[in-house]
């Protein structure tokens, strides 16, 4: 038996909506991050960006457990000395509350060029509209 291997000339690719509001956010970015790399599909290859694309509404709704929203906080740093900014989770949420749910999902790909691929399939609004409707997607069940 020959084991076959995925390449770009054969890899078919679907399209998927996702209500985020019924989920909690680690659960299901892990869930929408193994969509995109192609780990449901039979012929799934790590080196092959063999993933389908994946469109998260309601972004703004999903479910954080504990005391996340009073003490989950973003890192980043502005480059001077001192500069390490913390920003709460709350004040993302109040800004973009996209943003959240795309870092969450951003560091489960891949690191380099083949996670840049897969990180580009994602897109996620806030609200319940998209822009995505001529793709015909399906909705996905977790």
């Amino acid at each position: 038996m020959k084991t076959t291997m995925a390449n770009a000339s054969t890899v078919s690719r679907k399209w998927y909506v996702v209500d985020a509001s019924k989920y909690t956010l680690g659960r299901l970015a892990s869930q929408v991050a193994a969509v995109l790399r192609g780990k449901h599909k039979p012929d799934y290859t790590p080196h092959v960006d063999c993933g389908d694309y994946v469109i998260v509404v309601n972004a703004k709704d999903f479910k954080l457990t504990g005391n996340k929203m009073e003490q989950k906080t973003y890192f980043r740093h502005t480059g001077y000395i001192g500069g390490a900014k913390f920003i709460p989770i709350k004040e993302v949420l109040e800004k973009h509350p996209e943003r959240v749910f795309e870092h969450a999902v951003k560091g489960m790909l891949p690191k380099g060029a083949l996670g840049e691929k897969m990180y580009k399939k994602l897109h996620v609004y806030a609200g319940p509209e998209h822009e995505q409707q001529a793709q015909q997607p399906e909705e996905w069940k977790f």
